[in-house]
């Protein structure tokens, strides 16, 4: 039987990893084995700069953690697994996609986007959404363009009863 100590110590690992889940937007757990120290460093400064982070933690751990919350994740807990997450829906998703267009080694397995567990097509369909700024500039050229229309609706109108 484990010493008290060490089952202590495994505990608040599971904890973590619960924690993780729990109070992040987005977690996806990748495969990155094949990927050296530098370009290790490289993914976790592009992630950084996303606002997101990633953790190694043991499968079997994880696997207990995921049982914990009544999520099935054993299939995809074989080799070694890294954990990403961030409170942005998407910012993880992007950057592992990015990074494993340059990089095959690494591999998505499944996700969880908002309490949802996304599956790999799924964390491909995300990858290609457009960022949240992109999407505020689009919707902002959409709105000014319904003024805009607007505008000129309102001008010919104001000219059509001058004209009467």
């Amino acid at each position: 039987m484990a010493n008290s100590k060490i089952l202590e110590q495994k505990q608040l690992v599971i904890d973590e990893i619960t924690d993780k889940v729990k109070n992040n937007a987005s977690v996806v757990l990748f495969d990155y084995q094949g990927i050296t120290d530098a370009e290790i460093k490289e993914l976790r400064i592009k992630l950084r700069n996303a606002g997101a982070d990633f953790k190694v933690f043991k499968n079997t751990l994880m696997a207990r953690a995921f049982n914990a919350m009544d999520i099935d994740f054993n299939n995809e807990l074989n080799g070694p697994s890294a954990l990403a997450f961030s409170e942005d829906q998407i910012a993880p998703i992007k950057v592992l996609s990015d990074f494993a267009k340059t990089h095959p080694s690494l591999v998505l397995k499944v996700g969880i986007v908002d309490g949802e567990i996304a599956d790999t097509a799924k964390l491909a369909s995300y990858a290609t959404l457009p960022s949240r700024d992109t999407l505020l500039t689009m919707l902002a050229g959409g709105m000014i363009g319904v003024v805009r229309d607007l505008s000129i609706c309102l001008d010919l109108y104001s000219q059509q009863k001058e004209e009467n």
